[in-house]
């Protein structure tokens, strides 16, 4: 009896153990992280080819970089307007963490958005308000658009080169006169013809901007529009062109011989990161070639070696930071000089550009 007792005992206290064992709170998971969200609005669509199918390019690059780290999101097509304030607002409102706006026209809107949204981060792309919670970027494609330049003007016959132009802003400008520097600096003949199209993004008016300076007599086309239309149009009536925003050349041909080239995607991620980790602050960001935020694309083999070493010595110019594209002496296409020699113009300059410089026929409205 005394023995049953023992063993009944024992197992009483087994079972008590086992119990308290079973009963042992589970070692507790860690808590999962929520991916940092990022939208971007677009003024176009990504298969326009050029300007926002190179913003959407790095998006997906920074998918990749970031991975589970970081969700995004796009809404394209948004016009300049009420329907940018409303869109990018949403955007805030569905807890989204940092908002980017690629287009000029956002830059107002986007004001409005962030001073109401004082935790999310705003970044505004080509523009120049800033505030705690946004800032700007853009890259000097003028350099990348010098190179291209000199590539026209070796290569133009009929000294005339057409580029339909989006709207008579600094920012457009800017490309125009560097472009047109950089073709008569090979070329004193060179003229560059302008053509207003007052669009971002609209392929018929591109192509009949284009087509317009063919019949005025232009051998090459170039550009700041976000279509391949232009290049396209040249390539029928069998001229050259240089495209922009995207390589060209990939899209319509040998015909297109170089195109400065946006590559977002190193300040994209860059960007982002800081987000996450907290040390982003705003600002203004304006790098060009030697950041590698802008490009001249790989060249058509319609492009003699010769000239393409023309073109590399210049860029090491550029890059090493011992010359840029700017610098006197400069006249106006009225004649009047605007930079004397050995000046160089300033970044408030630049960005505020609202004259032609010499060679250039048209006028900024």
């Amino acid at each position: 009896m005394k023995k049953t007792l023992i063993v009944a005992s024992a197992l009483l206290a087994a079972l008590t153990l086992f119990g308290c064992a079973k009963k042992a709170e589970p070692v507790a998971e860690p808590a999962a992280v929520e991916p940092y969200k990022v939208a971007f609005i677009y003024i176009g669509v990504p298969g326009d080819l050029g300007w926002t199918h190179e913003h959407d390019v790095a998006r997906l690059e920074l998918e990749a970089a970031l991975g589970d780290k970081v969700k995004t999101a796009y809404m394209e097509n948004v016009p300049e307007g009420p329907d940018a304030t409303r869109i990018i607002r949403q955007y805030a409102q569905d807890g989204y963490d940092m908002i980017f706006a690629t287009s000029f026209g956002y830059m107002d809107p986007m004001a409005e958005v962030a001073a109401e949204f004082p935790d999310v981060k705003f970044v505004h792309c080509s523009g120049y308000k800033t505030s705690d919670n946004m800032s700007v970027y853009f890259g000097r494609i003028y350099q990348a658009r010098y190179l291209a330049g000199i590539v026209a003007g070796r290569m133009t016959k009929t000294n005339i080169i057409g580029y339909p132009g989006a709207f008579p802003i600094p920012e457009v400008v800017r490309g125009i006169n560097a472009f047109t520097l950089g073709a008569r600096s090979v070329n004193p003949k060179a003229q560059v013809r302008v053509v207003w199209t007052n669009t971002w993004y609209d392929p018929v008016k591109e192509r009949e901007a284009a087509v317009a300076l063919l019949d005025a007599g232009a051998d090459i086309i170039t550009q700041h529009q976000d279509t391949v239309e232009p290049q396209k149009a040249a390539q029928e009536r069998g001229k050259l062109s240089i495209g922009y925003d995207s390589d060209m050349r990939k899209f319509v041909g040998d015909t297109v011989l170089t195109s400065p080239v946006w590559n977002w995607a190193p300040y994209y991620i860059d960007t982002v990161k800081r987000g996450i980790d907290g040390t982003w602050k705003t600002g203004s960001y304006w790098e060009g070639l030697s950041a590698d935020v802008v490009r001249l694309a790989e060249f058509s083999p319609l492009v003699p070696q010769e000239l393409r070493d023309e073109v590399a010595a210049v860029k090491q110019k550029i890059v090493g930071g011992s010359w840029d594209v700017f610098t006197g002496p400069i006249k106006d296409n009225a004649g009047k000089l605007r930079v004397s020699d050995g000046a160089r113009m300033s970044d408030d300059e630049l960005l505020s550009l609202d004259w032609f410089v010499e060679g250039v026929v048209g006028k900024v409205q």
